[in-house]
């Protein structure tokens, strides 16, 4: 007689899912029946690679945080997206970051390079690091740890100059922290740096190495991944509305009639967000078609988690751009761009009132997507990038334009052509980007999101911890590395490795 194979459903066919598929099915090797089921219609969750304006471009996630050991750079060199192997169409930040920037102040004012790369950048790099290294003491958020610092650096240039510089260079202070705060917001996806847990900046870590990007796309590391599962594995189109895991086996209702699914063990990698939606922490456009219930409803400690822990939105904002010259009308179409290509444009916002709309004072910088090229990049996290998901075209075009016209009002004047932007936070498979410790949450929780269920004895009894029959993976469930697409991958591996111990013991 053939024993039964254990049948394992992972939800979501993310790089998490997809990492834990690829893992059972090759050390597994025949020893699991596996699925991929995912909502949506393509495989790659929060990794999408698309074109613009004759350019690769990422709507989702960008950078490979680090070289040195990193699985999902090696992914990327032997899927052969790496280097000129990744050719073709240009490609976002493929030539790293010019040695100088452009730092201007609202107005139009130029401000000086020593000046941004002076006192306050070092401040600024000082403190994080301090942080980062779990140094900085105290605890609360971080946007406040790092007013502390400003406050004591201006005290100290008082006393020693006796009057520090006066309100108009304090108010240069505050435009240049302001810089890096918002540059904050998008690395970790918290609305207001106030909400980031200081103490847990302590823990979070990067692979070693330079951050770089794929030139052939993130989406080859996930295809790569999902083209060599056995043919038929990923089912897509298939959404999750109630999971009953309180017995075996369990059992998966989908959304529209498809027929359920039943598991022995089910390895959910859903986002955050949806996590929250399913648990009414989230009040989100989407949320009912994203919600999944829980029969029966998961344990206080999952539960008190998931509320916890930070997920924010990121967003990117493309903008094909063209100069126009000083003596041709503003409206003319086809002329050509200047010589130098459009500027990495970092801004220092004032306080002044202008035309520029308030969700444009979210970003931190404007940038060319990579030295020459017409197409530029603006980061926008939190509330501007919500709100920024909500406008027409058009608004979103003139409100670029307002900020364009202050911050480079001199020749050539910089004209948008037109637009592309990413759209998580309404979308309802994510409902967001990725996660951060917020204030009254700790790397604590991280670890409690990576337990599965049924909850194993504690470590004292001698007993064999129970079947997990769902196991929980993605960027939220890793203690050092959330927020990542590594962190992603890695956790996935974890979930299919639990499997491969459980079977093996």
């Amino acid at each position: 007689m053939v024993a039964k194979k254990p049948r394992v459903v992972v939800v979501g066919a993310g790089i998490s899912g997809l990492a834990a598929a690829h893992r059972l099915c090759g050390a597994g090797g025949d020893r699991f029946e596996v699925a991929v089921v995912e909502a949506g219609d393509r495989v790659g969750g929060r990794i999408l690679t698309s074109e613009f304006a004759g350019h690769r471009v990422e709507m989702g996630a960008t950078w490979v945080q680090g070289v040195v050991g990193s699985p999902v750079y090696a992914l990327a060199r032997d899927a052969g997206a790496l280097g000129e192997e990744g050719g073709g169409l240009p490609y976002e930040r493929m030539d790293g970051f010019p040695d100088r920037v452009l730092t201007v102040a609202e107005g139009g004012e130029v401000v000086d390079a020593d000046t941004v790369a002076g006192p306050i950048e070092e401040l600024y790099r000082g403190m994080m690091e301090v942080a980062r290294a779990g140094e900085a003491g105290g605890g609360g958020g971080v946007e406040e740890y790092l007013r502390r610092g400003l406050r004591a650096y201006q005290a100290a240039r008082s006393a020693a100059g006796g009057g520090g510089g006066g309100k108009e260079l304090e108010e240069v202070d505050e435009a240049l922290l302001a810089m890096h705060i918002n540059r904050e917001r998008t690395d970790t996806s918290a609305d207001d740096l106030g909400d980031l847990d200081l103490t847990a900046e302590g823990e979070y870590r990067d692979f070693p190495g330079e951050h770089v990007t794929i030139p052939g796309g993130y989406s080859r590391v996930v295809e790569r991944l999902a083209a060599a599962l056995p043919p038929g594995t990923v089912r897509l189109g298939l959404r999750l509305r109630r999971l009953k895991w309180g017995g075996t086996p369990v059992r998966l209702h989908f959304a529209d009639g498809a027929p359920p699914l039943t598991a022995d063990h089910v390895i959910l990698t859903v986002s955050l967000g949806v996590l929250k939606a399913s648990l009414g922490n989230k009040d989100t456009a989407g949320v009912g078609a994203a919600a999944i219930a829980f029969d029966p409803p998961l344990p206080p400690f999952k539960r008190e988690a998931v509320a916890r822990l930070g997920f924010g939105v990121v967003n990117k904002l493309f903008m094909e751009v063209e100069a126009v010259a000083p003596s041709e009308p503003e409206d003319v179409a086809g002329v050509q761009p200047a010589a130098a290509g459009f500027p990495f444009l970092h801004m220092a916002f004032r306080g002044h009132v202008s035309k520029i709309p308030w969700w444009m004072r979210g970003t931190e910088s404007i940038c060319p997507v990579h030295a020459g090229s017409t197409v530029a990049l603006a980061w926008f996290a939190g509330r501007e990038a919500a709100h920024l998901e909500s406008l027409p075209d058009d608004d979103v075009i003139r409100g670029a334009h307002a900020t364009l016209d202050s911050f480079l009002p001199a020749a050539p004047r910089w004209r948008v052509r037109r637009i592309k932007r990413s759209g998580w936070a309404t979308d309802p498979l994510f409902l967001g980007s990725y996660s951060y410790v917020a204030v009254g949450s700790s790397g604590d929780d991280l670890d409690r999101m990576a337990e599965p269920l049924p909850r194993g004895p504690d470590a004292a009894a001698d007993e064999r911890p129970p079947s997990p029959r769902l196991l929980f993976a993605g960027e939220a469930t890793h203690r050092t590395h959330y927020s990542t697409t590594h962190a992603a991958y890695l956790s996935g591996v974890r979930e299919a490795n639990r499997l491969l111990q459980h079977y093996r013991g």
